[in-house]
């Protein structure tokens, strides 16, 4: 990545703040609109929001841990940044496009890179119909709720309930209930990438339901369709020993 201008930008946190100052007093303060690479300081909520907000740009992103986890995150290290942005990994990354319908007619459209959840907003469980490419497969869940994830996100909302790792480059989705009460076998399902998921509610005024994309939440819905975007691509970047594909590898076999 010959000639590449790094912006850095932070989380509002002491130590992120304290990194981004050390830093830009090093290496200089580019701005992150200009740049050709940016470096992301926080924790994976941090990243999650940079990529949000520099989609329209598709400028890679490469991500140092000022965090906890920082499963999307590089080691934090202020030597050589340069030559280790310059000899890192890319890893493209497809993100998922949400389109909600609320009681009230209003539609909502918001991009998605770990997952697409459903969620119940009362004591009452939430009853779902599942569609996938025009056909019902499920003519009614009762549950907790619902998520669709992406490779990326697979680790994250979808391992807590319980769904599978999908490995970077499977063309997969993985859609994974939350709390299933009925059918209490249905452990949920494998979806190719191209394929686009319809939830509708049942019961919306009794049984109200949310949708999160990410961090956009729509209230009262009554419908909600998702799709891998077809434009929107992401880049990440990641250094050769600890690049994502390996990350995502290794938690299958965390004991």
């Amino acid at each position: 990545m010959p000639d590449q201008s790094i912006a850095f930008v932070a989380a509002d946190t002491a130590e992120a703040r304290s990194a981004h100052q050390r830093l830009t007093h090093r290496y200089g303060i580019v701005d992150p609109e200009k740049a050709s690479v940016v470096v992301a300081l926080g924790g994976d909520g941090f990243m999650l929001e940079t990529l949000h907000r520099y989609l329209g740009r598709s400028v890679p992103i490469y991500g140092m841990n000022c965090g906890t986890i920082g499963f999307l995150m590089n080691q934090y290290q202020e030597d050589g940044l340069p030559e280790r942005v310059a000899r890192s990994q890319a890893v493209t990354l497809r993100p998922l496009q949400m389109k909600a319908r609320s009681r009230d007619g209003k539609v909502v459209e918001a991009i998605a890179i770990n997952e697409v959840s459903l969620l119940r907003e009362t004591r009452q469980t939430a009853k779902i119909a599942i569609l996938v490419d025009g056909k019902v497969r499920l003519r009614e869940l009762i549950c907790d709720g619902i998520l669709l994830s992406t490779p990326a996100g697979s680790t994250a909302y979808n391992l807590s309930a319980h769904g599978p790792i999908l490995p970077l480059g499977s063309n997969l989705l993985a859609l994974t209930p939350i709390s299933a009460f009925r059918p209490r076998r249905w452990r949920g399902a494998l979806l190719p990438e191209t394929s686009e998921t319809v939830f509708e509610i049942r019961e919306p005024e009794k049984r109200p339901v949310s949708a999160v994309a990410d961090s956009t939440e729509v209230r009262d819905i009554v419908e909600v369709s998702v799709r891998v975007h077809p434009e929107h691509q992401l880049t990440l970047l990641f250094d050769p020993e600890h690049n994502l594909e390996e990350r995502i590898l290794s938690e299958q076999f965390v004991p």
